[in-house]
């Protein structure tokens, strides 16, 4: 029996990395799926991949952060496959940065926008439809540096920490509903929008992976696998929690 058979997710993000491996993993798990983002282009070839191994899928584009956006979402999750089982709220961008005095508004603005509206925006449309659905499970996929902060990042590390706690606060919230809120806080994870879009990254690869006790760097697929589990009922009696995967990393 596949974990999430008949269950319909929603994915933001879902178009590149970490929102693309939990995307497929949830196909091939018997989820159908939506598929959300700004750019068109890769979410249909993550749409492609799901299809090309029998699963079922969609591509909505559109911009998270806006409830609008988010509402149009829902609706054609709905209107296509019929009911909302799971929201897997991972969209969010990471940018060079500098110490608080020196960040810029646009900076800080546009890192709370892109990881901590999207989570607000997301989660409020879809709410009602896990409701209508006897409930169902919310992921949010943070980071450790919501909690364990390191130089040059305030404005992140801010983000990411309000997604925690939003996270504790909807599950406080939510449960008499039965929807379950958790949110997966990964470490360094190969993806475009983390530090392998540096220059010197492939030359530096064995210094990253010698700060994580597990001797590697994280993949797609290790938040993914995170991601299955919290959306699965084996997870049925946990809420508000937030689960570290992170090779070891916040635990030197």
């Amino acid at each position: 029996m596949k974990r999430l058979a008949k269950k319909v997710a929603i994915v933001t993000g879902g178009g590149t990395g970490i929102g693309r491996a939990i995307a497929c993993r949830f196909a091939r798990e018997g989820a159908a799926v939506v598929v959300v983002g700004r750019r068109p282009g890769p979410l249909r070839e993550t749409v492609a991949l799901i299809r090309r191994a029998r699963g079922r899928a969609l591509a909505v584009a559109g911009d998270a952060a806006l409830f609008s956006s988010a509402r149009r979402v829902v609706v054609r999750t709905l209107h296509d496959f019929g009911r909302l089982d799971i929201l897997c709220n991972n969209a969010g961008t990471i940018r060079r940065q500098r110490p608080l005095a020196d960040t810029e508004e646009g900076v800080w603005d546009s890192l709370q926008r892109n990881n901590v509206r999207t989570v607000y925006a997301m989660s409020r449309a879809a709410i009602p439809a896990l409701r209508q659905a006897g409930g169902g499970s919310i992921v949010n996929i943070a980071s450790i540096l919501g909690f364990v902060a390191i130089e040059g990042m305030a404005a992140y590390c801010a983000a990411k920490g309000a997604v925690l706690n939003l996270t504790r606060s909807m599950a406080l919230d939510y449960g008499p509903d039965r929807i379950r809120v958790n949110s997966i806080c990964p470490g360094l994870v190969e993806t475009p929008i983390s530090y392998v879009d540096r220059p010197d990254f492939a030359r530096h690869r064995a210094l990253y992976a010698q700060g994580h006790p597990l001797g590697r760097i994280g993949r797609p697929e290790d938040m993914a696998n995170a991601a299955l589990f919290l959306a699965s009922d084996e997870a049925d009696w946990i809420t508000g929690a937030s689960l570290v995967v992170d090779g070891g990393y916040s635990i030197r």
